[in-house]
């Protein structure tokens, strides 16, 4: 039996959707386009309609034309585990975006998505006010410096989580 996934994003792009995906598959693992559809008319006209998974979640990116734009108001958040993942989403998803303040970044297309390290949560429980103070000052976070500010140390000399 096929289990159908319930709830699947649905993102409407004035154009580029292609490229938009491509990007997304390339930079998160267990990622692939499922399906491509072109657009014969009206808006997204020469455009297309594709389904994909981005790391194993389902998702359709569309070409529909200039009448609604990506807002802040919707964001993907990326937990990630160590710096060097972060670093990987933050660069790639940022190249030719807009980088923004406490890890929020858009990318070339105009999506918005968050950056956050998994220990996020922890970090605020343990110092709420020096977390927050320290991540106010960053765009794209650092891990090191949130757990110096949250007063737990580091136990690798690397630096990299």
């Amino acid at each position: 039996m096929t289990v159908v996934q319930k709830i699947t994003p649905y993102l409407w792009y004035d154009q580029h959707a292609e490229a938009a995906v491509d990007l997304y598959v390339s930079l998160f693992p267990n990622s692939r386009v499922i399906s491509v559809e072109r657009i014969p008319s009206g808006p997204g006209e020469d455009g297309a309609i594709i389904e994909f998974a981005l790391d194993g979640q389902r998702m359709t990116a569309f070409d529909g034309g200039p009448m609604f734009k990506f807002s802040e108001a919707v964001s993907f958040v990326v937990s990630c585990g160590t710096q060097d993942e972060i670093d990987h989403y933050w660069h790639g998803l940022s190249e030719g975006g807009e980088e923004q303040q406490c890890g929020w970044l858009k990318d070339p297309y105009g999506l918005s998505w968050q950056i956050v390290p998994v220990q996020l949560s922890e970090l605020m429980e343990a110092a709420p006010v020096a977390v927050m103070d320290a991540l106010m000052q960053m765009e794209k976070i650092e891990i090191e410096p949130l757990r110096r500010a949250a007063g737990i140390g580091n136990d690798d000399p690397s630096g990299r989580r």
